[in-house]
Formats: C-alpha cells, sequence, structure tokens
C-alpha cells in the first residue's frame, strides 16, 4: 500500500493503475481546500484588479489559460505523489510573515503587482505548511507557473518604447532612407510612425515568457537548459520587436505610404512573433529531454501527522491575515476626503489667445490646466489611480509620450484612441517633479505613516481640446510650445502647491 492507495509503477515512473485517496491525505488535502477558499476572501481585491486586466489588456488575455494548464501540468506529475504522504508542518507557517510584509510594503506604496506577488507567496506558503516540503517540491512546476497569474511588467512599457525608437534609429542608419527620430517619432518621407504602447512589445515579451516557462518545463530536465530557455524567451522578443518595428518602417518606405502599414501593424506583428515562435520552437528541439526518464524517488517519504494540517492553515492564514488587518486599522483612522481641484489659469502667448475660464486657444485647441491636491496621508496608489482616470489609459493602442517641462520633469501626454482630447498629467511631491516609481511611493509611504506632512501630493492636468480630429504631429507642437513658454510658472505653481503654500 503506497502513499495514494494501490498502484503499481511503470519503467516510466507513472502509475500503472488509478490510484486511491489514501486517508492520509484527505484531511490535509481538506485542510488546503478549506485555506484556498479563506485566501481567496482575503485577497479578493488583488484576484479580482487582476481579472479585471486579464479582460482590459490584450497584453495580459492569455492569463486565462495560466490555471488550466498548471492544472494540466500537475496531472502529468500525478506519478510523483504515488510514494508520498502529506507531512503537515505548522512551522512552515512562519514564512507568511515575511510575505505579509512584502503585501503591507506595497499596499502602502500602491503597487498592487507587488501585493499580487505577495499573495501568491502566501499561497505557497499554504500549500507547504498544508502538506508538507516533499510534496510542494513534487508539484513545485505547475505551483511555479501560476506566478504568470500575476499581470505584471506594465512598468517597463516606456523603456521598451524608448528602446524599440532608438533599435529602429539604429537600424534605419544602416540603410540609405532618410529619416528623422523625436523621441518616439519616426519620420520618414513617406509618412510618420509612432511607437506607441502596443509597439512596445510587452504583450509578445509576457506571452513568450508564459510560453517558454511552458516549454522549458515540458520539453526539458536539466535546469541550465531550461534558465537557458527563459533567457532566450525575454531576449528574442525584444530584439524582435526592434527588428519587426524596422521592417513596418522599410515596408512604408517600399509601398510609398506610412498610413497603409500602420492600418494592418498589429496583424504583421502578431504574424512576426509567431514566426519567431515557431523559429525558437524548432531550435530547441535538437535539445529536448522530455523523453529523459523521470528520477526515481530515494523511498517512500515518513507519515506525517495529518490533524496537523488543521492548525498549519489556521496559522498561515493568520499570519497572512496580519498585513490586511493592519491596513484596515490604518485606512480607518484617514478620512476618505476627494482631492482638492484648483483650476490654474493660462496667459496669452504668441500664437494663444486668452479664452474664458482661464483657458487659452492656439490653432483652434483649446487648452485648459488644473492643479489636484491630495490628502497629506494618502496613498500613492490614490494618485495613480486618478492619473489612470484623467488619461482614461485603458488601451495600449493610444498615443503616448513625454513632454518636457522646463528646469527638469515632464508630463505624461496621452491621446486616447478614437477622441479628440490630449491629456498631459505630472506629480509633484515635495516641491520635486515626481515620477510614478519606487522613489515617489516609498516617500510619499513614509510621510503617511509619519503624518509629517502639511501638504499633499499634487497632479497638474493639462488639457487639449482640438476643434477637429486629433493629429499628433499639431497637438504635441502645441503642447510643447505651451510648456516651453509657461511651463516654468506652472511648474513653480504645481510645486508651491505640494509644499502647502
Amino acid at each position: 500500500m503506497n502513499a495514494m492507495g494501490k498502484a503499481g509503477l511503470d519503467e516510466r515512473g507513472t502509475s500503472s493503475s488509478r490510484p486511491v485517496l489514501s486517508v492520509e491525505w484527505r484531511l490535509p488535502l481538506l485542510a488546503l481546500g478549506l485555506g484556498v477558499l479563506a485566501w481567496v476572501v482575503l485577497f479578493r481585491a488583488e484576484i479580482l484588479h487582476a481579472i479585471s486586466t486579464w479582460e482590459s489588456s490584450t497584453t495580459y488575455n492569455h492569463c486565462w489559460l495560466i490555471l488550466p494548464i498548471s492544472i494540466w501540468l500537475a496531472w502529468e506529475r500525478r506519478h510523483r505523489l504515488t510514494l508520498l504522504l502529506p507531512a503537515p508542518a505548522p512551522w512552515f507557517a512562519l514564512l507568511a510573515l515575511p510575505a505579509t510584509t512584502l503585501w503591507l510594503v506595497a499596499e502602502r506604496m500602491g503597487i498592487m503587482e507587488g501585493r499580487q506577488f505577495a499573495a501568491m507567496g502566501m499561497l505557497y506558503v499554504l500549500v507547504l505548511a498544508c502538506l508538507g516540503w516533499r510534496v510542494a517540491l513534487a508539484m513545485a512546476a505547475p505551483l511555479a507557473y501560476l506566478v504568470f497569474l500575476v499581470p505584471f511588467g506594465a512598468f517597463t512599457v516606456p523603456m521598451l518604447q524608448t528602446l524599440t525608437a532608438h533599435m529602429v534609429d539604429a537600424l534605419l542608419d544602416l540603410t540609405s532612407i532618410p529619416h528623422y527620430v523625436d523621441a518616439l517619432l519616426i519620420e520618414i518621407p513617406e509618412g510618420f510612425f509612432y511607437v506607441a504602447e502596443a509597439c512596445a512589445g510587452l504583450r509578445f515579451i509576457i506571452a513568450a515568457l508564459a510560453f517558454g516557462a511552458l516549454y522549458a518545463l515540458v520539453m526539458f530536465r536539466s535546469p541550465g537548459r531550461r534558465i537557458a530557455v527563459m533567457v532566450l524567451a525575454l531576449a528574442v522578443p525584444v530584439l524582435a520587436n526592434g527588428v519587426r518595428a524596422f521592417g513596418l518602417v522599410v515596408l512604408g518606405h517600399w509601398w510609398g505610404s506610412a498610413a497603409a502599414v500602420d492600418a494592418d501593424h498589429l496583424i504583421y506583428g502578431w504574424g512576426f512573433f509567431s514566426l519567431v515562435i515557431v523559429l525558437l520552437i524548432l531550435a530547441g528541439l535538437p535539445f529536448r529531454e522530455d523523453q529523459r526518464r523521470p528520477l526515481p524517488l530515494s523511498g517512500p517519504s515518513p507519515a506525517g501527522r495529518p490533524p496537523l494540517a488543521l492548525a498549519a492553515a489556521v496559522l498561515a492564514l493568520g499570519f497572512a491575515a496580519a498585513g490586511p488587518s493592519l491596513v484596515a486599522r490604518l485606512d480607518a483612522q484617514l478620512a476618505a476626503t476627494p482631492p482638492l481641484e484648483v483650476p490654474l489659469p493660462l496667459t496669452a502667448t504668441e500664437a494663444c489667445e486668452v479664452g474664458a475660464g482661464g483657458a487659452v486657444t492656439c490653432q483652434g485647441t483649446r487648452i485648459t490646466a488644473q492643479l489636484m491636491q491630495f490628502a497629506p496621508r494618502v496613498n500613492w496608489d490614490a494618485v495613480s489611480e486618478a492619473r489612470r482616470r484623467l488619461t482614461l489609459a485603458v488601451s495600449d493602442t493610444d498615443m503616448t509620450y513625454d513632454a518636457p517641462l522646463p528646469g527638469g520633469g515632464s508630463l505624461r501626454a496621452r491621446n486616447v484612441s478614437g477622441n479628440p482630447e490630449t491629456i498631459a498629467v505630472g506629480a509633484w511631491l515635495d516641491g520635486r517633479v515626481a515620477g510614478d516609481g519606487l522613489r515617489s511611493r516609498a516617500t510619499q509611504a513614509l510621510h503617511a505613516l509619519r503624518g509629517d506632512r502639511a501638504a499633499g501630493p499634487v497632479l497638474l492636468v493639462i488639457e487639449l481640446r482640438p476643434d477637429g480630429p486629433a493629429e499628433l504631429q499639431r497637438d504635441r507642437a502645441i503642447l510643447l510650445r505651451v510648456l516651453e513658454q509657461q511651463g516654468e510658472a506652472i511648474a513653480a505653481a504645481a510645486a508651491s502647491l505640494s509644499l502647502g503654500r
């Protein structure tokens, strides 16, 4: 009688008859199941946010397949459990303490990805505590693959956009095609190309990483080859995206129309990356190890004490709940006050006339500006959410670019696909321009915890509303000219307000 019931092993190490669930497994699996349900309730905000991202962003549509694939990977490895018994270990629940600490830090800094990764780590701790390290190690591959449920990597989009533009510029220098590259705007005699968020390559990189991990787990056994596959799954899509963008520009030059290529560039992109993935698969086939016989287990695992599984689940969930409980107490002490909106009058300049309400009109485009001041102890996540809401940042096909400010810093401008308006947003903290990165988030988190500030973060919002349809080159030129002429005064007003003056 083995751990899972009466079952022999064939020459490949798989079960020769269907195992019967033994008594030793029932209570630990019940404890784990109840624990997972409690985990879902405890971290429902992180789960719902992930599902919303899967639905709204084409970059993460593949995440719907991750859980079924993980279940399939676990089923393919079920023979590894035939000689194992669960060995609940409540002391493993202590590992939930650093995970919940990381969750707390990520929550105070407003980093949803960090919260989701920490929550996933606490799920791993729950499995480890309820079933023991031998079972967790036997199912390491399907458990690790669950990490792709987290929609990560969005913060790299601006860097990937810039890298793609630089690669296109470098490759065009090797050709005789006349070109001019201004930030993310690429101009050739046949028209303009713009490196939008969708052209940054993140959707291909994330999909390639998920596929590469599956390919590595199924086709290879040695850690070195699996690591090599993952390195290629990251590096090849990044390089291929630059080649793809360069190829589109060349096609526009050959066909005599950049607009004709731009209309179907996403279709061309998927076709190109499908070819790249196929080539990677073919390149890896000569080195496959999927036919290698799995390493045999050294022997049956020692029997654990099934009743300890309930204690392990309770302890793991108790430690995991420490972070959310502390956050609930902190938030209860803060009044949920909306940001204060302060109109910012603009002045007339060359080619711009003053209109009603402090707005100016430049070449038929109405421009307004306002400042939004948040409470001193606000979570930076509220600032980021307001930025996303104001810019309607829901699609990676929108036109985005940085508009520099005199004296340093920049605004992030976005033109939503199908809308004529362009919204430019920037943040200030402690009198300085603040990005949306770790430094700003950590600084505001410390201010919020200590309560040592008289003024909160400030958002500057500039809206361009043209009479007709949006034109990227025209609207960008108008915004840059307004900031060049009035940006210093605008930045000074935002900095002063963020200092409480």
